[in-house]
């Protein structure tokens, strides 16, 4: 009886969401899942993910929510797998020693997303420890959250150490990644990241487990060739064959101001050749711009830069190469918790994301 009476009161000052709007993806369940328990407010959201070929909750989506209410002791209504409507109220955010598993090849990356926001507000520091999809096409992959994502979360004043012990590759998962998650002493400091700096290092590594020795090697030739990068710059990246079959290859580009991570996933119906195009592709487009960071990137500093002026009371701004719709998301649902406000402005060279206290 008293469960019930808590969720009712709660569900009268609940944030409604629509799950299909923009982007309409698990980022705006993963935003909101963080943003919920870091603010305490309640959330409703339907029509989750109603534009995708499977709507609703899977399998990752359904572990984000997990780990949130579980580091929150949250109540939770409509969490089951395919279920397009979710009720959650949480508790405060608790640190702790955390273990989060995704029985499939689902990305726990995402996981570490959804709980990485609140744990860093938490009042001491915390061990996630999460098994599941380490490198995966549609989310980050390790190496960019360790590489690009971990040193501005740095720079907040906060401290977050990431560990691979193991790859997981699609379809069989089974990856294996530890996060130490420390607070900032007082509250998150802003800043702001508006130019890159000058170029310090590029190298580009392949991920090729239980996969012919040609594959990883043509792939690299292929990068090496269009990019103008040899020898040390090219690398064979350590992953045991058991961790297999899986291919990613990754490009990271470090700079004065920040460190950006690009990779591309082999599959069956592309070449080695195809793969490696694709990735310069993608590695041109932002050399080109004159912005900080790239599309992917901006999601995620959006979040983190939004944190911190709510906390420290101040301004931040970033420059981007690209404003996807999944960054315009993902300020409009951050905007739904926090007293914050984004203004993009869009422009050939960089558009500037800043946000400020609304």
């Amino acid at each position: 009886k008293n469960n019930k009476t808590t969720m009712t009161n709660s569900e009268e000052k609940a944030i409604e969401l629509d799950g299909s709007q923009g982007e309409g993806g698990g980022q705006i369940l993963r935003t909101s899942l963080a943003l919920s328990v870091v603010t305490g407010q309640p959330l409703a959201i339907e029509k989750i993910r109603a534009g995708r070929a499977k709507p609703g909750l899977m399998r990752q989506h359904l572990a984000c929510v997990k780990a949130a209410a579980e580091i929150s002791g949250a109540q939770v209504e409509g969490a089951e797998l395919g279920s397009q409507s979710l009720r959650f109220a949480p508790g405060p955010v608790r640190a702790g020693d955390y273990r989060f598993a995704i029985a499939s090849a689902g990305s726990c990356m995402l996981v570490l997303q959804t709980v990485l926001p609140p744990l860093l507000l938490a009042g001491a520091p915390s061990t996630v420890h999460l098994t599941g999809g380490t490198h995966n096409p549609m989310a980050p992959p390790f190496h960019f959250l360790e590489r690009a994502f971990a040193p501005l979360v740095r720079r907040l004043g906060a401290d977050l150490q990431l560990m691979l012990r193991r790859c997981g590759f699609y379809p069989a998962g089974g990856g294996e990644v530890e996060a130490t998650i420390v607070p900032a002493v007082g509250a998150l400091q802003p800043f702001d990241l508006m130019a890159r700096g000058a170029q310090q290092s590029a190298h580009a590594e392949c991920l090729a487990p239980g996969l012919p020795r040609h594959v990883p090697t043509r792939e690299l030739d292929t990068l090496g060739t269009a990019m103008g990068w040899s020898g040390e710059q090219l690398r064979f990246g350590t992953a045991r064959q058991n961790e297999g079959p899986g291919n990613a290859l990754i490009a990271t580009l470090a700079y004065e101001h920040v460190t950006e991570v690009f990779t591309a996933f082999g599959e069956k119906t592309l070449s080695a050749e195809q793969v490696a195009h694709g990735l310069v592709k993608e590695l041109r487009a932002f050399q080109k711009s004159e912005a900080a960071v790239g599309p992917h990137l901006a999601d995620q500093l959006a979040l983190l830069l939004a944190l911190a002026v709510w906390q420290g009371r101040k301004t931040a701004a970033f420059t981007c190469s690209e404003v996807t719709e999944h960054t315009r998301t993902n300020c409009a649902v951050i905007e739904r918790f926090l007293p914050v406000r984004f203004t993009i402005t869009e422009s050939r060279a960089a558009s500037t994301v800043q946000v400020s206290l609304a």
